[in-house]
């Protein structure tokens, strides 16, 4: 795509806030004197030139890369109007001259080209791979030359460069792999790609170099999990046995970073069979073969770890449903029952001294109560009545998924504690071929740290002979429940694996030798006893300060009942706005009916953020213009859920065929969150200050389920919406702007999700705090949060349950207003003995060393013994506690929470008229394919959300309009509105026509 010609787009941070701009800004008196006397307008541009280069390390292009704010800022320190700027020449002798000066000044010098040829060996040596996205690298690149007290080439120049240094690394990179590929490696890569009957005949090659129809074992390694099923884990272990058969190195990829090579993987997955056989034998198609193999080893390694935890979840769920049936039908069935426990318990009670012939046998007969004695023999325990039935479907055909498992997958502990379950799969594997109901009565079989002591008793049973003996399935029942809960908090890990794999990568290898660095990355102290002094001041201090407010506090009421009860009155409501409802009228009549697609394409023609969208194949032939249509009718489809046949059928001549080549080569996730974040980084620039208010810092989250097809392992039962969907998580900003999304399934952690999203969202937005529902809080999740550099912001569903800690033992008197809800003392010692355990893990999730998710499972409930999970969970009670005091403190806080959470609740509402299609379901079982289409669905709304800021930004430039704002409508102001918009009607795209806004200059070079 053509680059953008969108104001301000290349500052590093287009939309710097006022703080920024003084502290960037802000001319010296050293620097005033530098400049001396000029005509007005060369006097700014030189003082603009100078604060530009030493912010960024370059000059700029020209006027565009400055928003009006700097330029006004810089001529008010100079005494001088911000207009004449407007006679500065940005390409003359002028310039020119002044980029000398200031380059003397500052000690720097033109780039040459051994200065360009020494970056791009930089790059190639200590850059890549752990940076390969350009944006990044030119960041990177901008930092060194600084450091080096060279001046940056152009953007241009810098783009090329950057290419050509990653174009460089990666044919090295190519040529290592291949060199390091046995002989036998390649055939069985090359096996991969070819029919058996190909590789038998080297003279038929050729001819079937074309043929990509028929069976390729490649295809079946491109495919899906499936559902949990037990054919789909035989499915997935034979896959996996496939790709362990072609006996890649182990040590093949040790240090190139998963994410790198997924951009190769990707590539595979796209290109047909015949283009991968026209690089037959290069090191390229090695490499790129080899990199697919490897990636996807990993990711089915998962999908079975996967499939294996949810069966044995079902099982469970199938079998704690049909007894509970079971025990209601008996409830109901048994005639008399209800009335004979009735009749019992009146005459125990009204006989307590009697004897039981003489009171009760009359009333019921000893037959009788025989029988129920009988009967609950027989059935056991709730528990144990659960247990048997999982056993029996275990039995009878589950059990066959064992061979699978065991024979493709290696378990793994770092603790010396889970050994006897290590030992135990051993002995389970040993025994796969063996007939015998039960294991050898000399078989040494673990038991303890194995079976948990509810059912060491319950895997005996009576043999022929009448001998106690274990029986094995029930053994291995019972070890498999316990891999499965192991599993889930990464105490067992499986070789091979990414999301299962050793709990030790997921931590910086470097903290010990970088410890300094990463608690200053984290603000935080290195001595853990400064840190627990500073948050223990701040847990006194904030129940000191609600213990005084209290009395006073007409809004919250600490009670005495069910053992400390917080009551707090709902908020007043504010006035409602009145204005607008006729400013959205207003919008409606003056572009009534606006189609959706022409949204998108005007926001792409101010935006570019099509220019997102690079070939996987790293191959393009299509004409620029051509690309960005069908890109936008693609999108389009895939947003809305209509599907591209739907959207095919319009006048536009761009058939089905062409849509669905651009969405497999061009159209990944990566490229959406880059286009996503475009959209909202151009919308904070375009925002005018007087209308939306100053940049904020926060953002809200929270989640919404989707129907979606359940032929896959992420669409799940959700109890709390009572039906099966997937879930997306929202961050969203003030006035609608959604910074992150991200496709969940119902049973995965929230609070993980929160993390990341905060971590890892694409715009250049700062988040120092977040909104949360219930759901997306947890004691750990505060601490992380702390640690992490932003507030956890919750609004309790179940606020009346919460409970204050107590800094010390015996400081209860201290606070006597508080009394009914102060639990036990907070364990300070153990926060500083796990604090540098904290401390790293808190590092991983920073840099991304490994997801929330994967950190997170290792400090839940299967995992309470942990002590860097105990610790965390102490850390959590005390920023909990200092929260929630400010919380019932703070009106303005309870309401802050309640706003921010209004704003994603109505980010939820708009999903279902933009992603109308099918109902609203996403209706594919490739989890990918799922991602693409809510990553769509956010692009969309996000491009909706830019024009309604334009929109409303025109309307109120108009005197009427904005006198008729009260303080009201302003508080209310937001651009997520859609009355006036239409997302049906036929597909038609004229690139030839545009949405009447103002501005009409800004159009797409």
């Amino acid at each position: 795509m053509t680059k953008s010609t969108q104001e301000g787009e290349s500052l590093i941070k287009p939309h710097l806030d006022v703080d920024e701009i003084i502290q960037h800004f802000t001319l010296l008196l050293p620097e005033i004197e530098f400049l001396g006397s000029n005509n007005s307008h060369n006097h700014l541009g030189k003082a603009l030139l100078l604060k530009f280069f030493q912010f960024l390390g370059r000059f700029p292009e020209g006027e565009k890369e400055f928003t009006p704010a700097i330029i006004e800022y810089v001529a008010q320190q100079l005494n001088l109007p911000p207009e004449v700027i407007k006679q500065y020449n940005f390409d003359g002798r002028t310039i020119s001259f002044h980029r000398s000066q200031i380059r003397h000044l500052l000690g720097f010098q033109k780039a040459t080209l051994a200065d360009e040829d020494a970056l791009r060996s930089w790059m190639v040596g200590e850059v890549i791979p752990h940076e390969y996205r350009g944006v990044y690298l030119e960041q990177l690149c901008y930092q060194r030359l600084r450091q080096v007290h060279i001046e940056a080439p152009t953007k241009g120049q810098m783009g090329r460069v950057i290419k050509s240094a990653l174009h460089r690394y990666e044919q090295s990179f190519f040529a290592d792999t291949t060199a390091y590929l046995s002989p036998s490696v390649k055939e069985n890569l090359r096996q991969l790609i070819y029919k058996n009957q190909d590789l038998a005949a080297d003279m038929d090659r050729q001819d079937s170099a074309g043929d990509d129809f028929g069976y390729y074992p490649i295809h079946d390694l491109k495919s899906g999990a499936g559902d949990a099923k037990i054919s789909n884990i035989k499915k997935v272990a034979k896959r996996l046995e496939l790709l362990q058969s072609i006996g890649l190195p182990n040590d093949l990829f040790t240090d190139i970073p998963l994410r790198f090579l997924r951009q190769y993987q990707q590539q595979v997955a796209v290109e047909s069979i015949s283009h991968l056989q026209r690089r037959d034998q290069s090191p390229q198609a090695y490499a790129l073969l080899a990199i697919f193999c490897w990636v996807r080893q990993r990711e089915i390694t998962d999908q079975l770890v996967n499939l294996f935890i949810r069966i044995l979840k079902d099982i469970s769920l199938r079998a704690e449903h049909l007894v509970e049936r079971e025990i209601l039908r008996d409830f109901i069935g048994v005639h008399g029952k209800q009335q004979l426990l009735y009749r019992l318990a009146k005459a125990m009670w009204d006989h307590p001294d009697g004897i039981i012939r003489e009171v009760l046998y009359p009333l019921v007969g000893p037959e009788k109560l025989q029988a129920l004695v009988q009967e609950a023999k027989t059935k056991g325990t709730y528990q144990q009545s659960v247990q048997t039935r999982i056993n029996a479907s275990y039995t009878y055909h589950y059990r066959q998924m064992l061979p699978a498992l065991l024979e493709v997958l290696t378990f793994c502990s770092n603790n010396e504690r889970y050994k006897p379950l290590i030992e135990a799969l051993a002995l389970v594997a040993d025994y796969l071929g063996d007939k015998s109901a039960f294991y050898p009565e000399d078989q040494s079989v673990p038991m303890d740290g194995v079976i948990a002591k509810q059912w060491q008793n319950w895997i005996y049973s009576n043999d022929k002979s009448g001998s106690q003996r274990i029986r094995r399935a029930r053994y291995e029942l019972c070890v498999l429940q316990s891999l499965r809960d192991k599993l889930r908090c990464k105490e067992i890990w499986v070789q091979g694996a990414d999301q299962y794999r050793n709990p030790d990568e997921d931590v910086p290898p470097d903290f010990s030798a970088k410890r300094s660095q990463y608690y200053e990355s984290l603000l935080l102290p290195l001595n853990a006893s400064d840190f627990v002094k500073q948050v223990k001041g701040q847990v006194e201090q904030a129940l000191q300060t609600l213990n005084d407010t209290l009395p006073t506090n007409k809004d919250v009421e600490i009670l005495s009942k069910s053992d400390g009860w917080i009551r707090l009155s709902r908020m007043p409501k504010l006035q409602e706005p009145t204005n607008l409802r006729y400013l959205k009228n207003q919008i409606r009549q003056r572009w009534w009916m606006t189609s959706l697609l022409d949204i998108i394409k005007e926001v792409d023609f101010r935006v570019g953020f099509t220019d997102s969208f690079q070939s996987l194949t790293g191959q393009q032939r299509l004409a620029i213009p051509e690309l960005q249509k069908r890109l936008l009718l693609c999108l389009f489809g895939l947003g809305t859920n209509t599907g591209l046949t739907s959207v095919s059928m319009g006048n536009h001549g761009v058939s089905y065929a062409n849509l669905q080549y651009v969405r497999r080569r061009f159209v990944a996730k990566d490229a959406l969150r880059q286009a996503i974040s475009r959209v909202i980084d151009a919308t904070l620039a375009i925002r005018q200050p007087q209308i939306w208010g100053e940049t904020t810092t926060w953002c809200a989250s929270d989640s919404k389920q989707f129907a979606s097809w359940n032929q896959n392992l992420l669409t799940q039962w959700h109890k709390r919406y009572h039906k099966a969907g997937v879930m997306v998580y929202w961050h969203v900003a003030k006035q609608s702007l959604c910074i992150h999304s991200q496709l969940k399934a119902p049973s995965s952690s929230e609070v993980a999700s929160m993390i990341e999203g905060v971590l890892r969202h694409c715009t250049t937005m700062q988040v120092d705090r977040n909104y949360v529902d219930t759901h997306g809080q947890s004691e750990v999740g505060f601490a992380f949060c702390h640690l992490l550099g932003f507030q956890l912001m919750p609004r309790f569903k179940n606020l009346h349950e919460q409970k204050l800690c107590l800094p010390e033992e015996g400081t209860a008197l201290n606070y006597p207003h508080l009394e009914p809800v102060l639990s036990k003392p907070i364990n300070w010692a153990l926060i500083i003995r796990q604090y540098d355990e904290m401390v790293k893990y808190a590092t991983a999730l920073r840099l991304g060393t490994a997801d929330a998710e994967a950190i997170l499972k290792r400090f839940t409930r299967h995992n309470l013994q942990h002590p860097t999970y105990k610790a965390l969970s102490e850390l959590g009670r005390a920023i909990k506690t200092i929260f929630l005091c400010s919380y019932l403190t703070h009106e303005e806080v309870r309401r802050e929470i309640q706003e921010g959470l209004n704003v994603v609740e109505n980010w939820n509402s708009a999903n279902s008229f933009i992603f109308y299609g099918k109902r609203g379901e996403v209706s594919t079982n490739d989890v990918d394919a799922q991602e693409v289409a809510i990553l769509c669905m956010h692009l969309l709304q996000s491009c909706l959300v830019y024009v309604n800021t334009l929109m409303i930004q025109e309307m109120l430039a108009e005197p009427d309009t904005q006198q008729r704002m009260t303080e009201a409508d302003w508080r209310g102001l937001t651009p997520l509105f859609y009355g006036h918009v239409n997302p049906y009607g036929m597909f038609d795209l004229n690139m030839e026509t545009r949405i009447p806004l103002t501005g009409q200059s800004m159009t797409k070079a």
